[in-house]
């Protein structure tokens, strides 16, 4: 077990939230807008105070992390990461490590990790490039790898893939099973597709309520859809299609 929420609300968008998740795997936590999934996300990355009832990762409370230690155990992908100075996508990689720096440069720990996380991501290829002229694909991959650097135990992800096209949603989920293998991978999205064919648990939020828990084909059926979103649906060969 990693994380274990228990009754977690807060003062807007989130009331009594209860669940445990497993080491490993990619979980996805759907609902519509200001159903509570980014202020749950927020939770559990420590980011959101105070909040009520408990929320632990690996048996401690998170606000009684040290956030130091806290930032090694567990990373958070924001929705959007603007950069204005002119970083290369290595530096931007490299600032991954700093919940382990110890000095002005970097170690050849940090190095090693660094260069690890672009593999998995296949940044390595423009390493030297300057940040902010990436696409937006590029960009994704290279903040994904720059979390993947910290060498985390679970890896938190608000809508990973906005702003991106098909291809590149695509790459990037599968991306995140390739990564859930090894570590937790915890991802909000707005997208039932996505959560159908790349989580092997989806959490589903209403009115800032857990409205089901299981996995994808369990709780993504036409009824909840209907309820939740109020979208008529229907599911066919593992598909959400949607009625117009």
């Amino acid at each position: 077990m990693s994380f274990r929420v228990d009754h977690a609300g807060f003062a807007y968008g989130l009331r009594e939230a209860t669940f445990e998740l497993g080491p490993t795997g990619v979980v996805a936590i759907a609902g519509p807008n200001g159903a509570g999934k980014s202020t749950l996300l927020g939770i559990m990355a420590g980011l959101r105070q105070p909040y009520s009832g408990s929320c632990t990762f690996d048996g401690i409370e998170v606000r009684r992390w040290r956030r130091h230690e806290f930032a090694r155990r567990v990373a958070f992908l924001p929705q959007m990461l603007r950069l204005e100075f002119p970083f290369t996508s290595e530096q931007v990689v490299l600032m991954g490590r700093t919940p382990y720096g110890g000095g002005w440069f970097e170690s050849p720990e940090d190095e090693r990790a660094a260069k690890r996380a672009m593999e998995i991501t296949d940044t390595v290829a423009f390493r030297d490039r300057d940040f902010r002229t990436l696409s937006g694909g590029e960009r994704q991959r290279v903040i994904l790898a720059s979390a993947l650097a910290q060498q985390p135990d679970a890896l938190l992800l608000d809508e990973p893939t906005t702003f991106l096209d098909l291809k590149h949603q695509l790459a990037i989920y599968r991306l995140l099973v390739e990564v859930g293998r090894t570590l937790l991978v915890v991802a909000v999205t707005h997208d039932l597709n996505h959560a159908m064919q790349f989580a092997g648990r989806v959490l589903v939020l209403d009115n800032g309520r857990l409205a089901c828990d299981g996995s994808p084909r369990e709780v993504l059926h036409p009824a909840l859809i209907d309820q939740v979103f109020g979208v008529k649906a229907n599911i066919s060969s593992g598909w959400i299609r949607y009625e117009i």
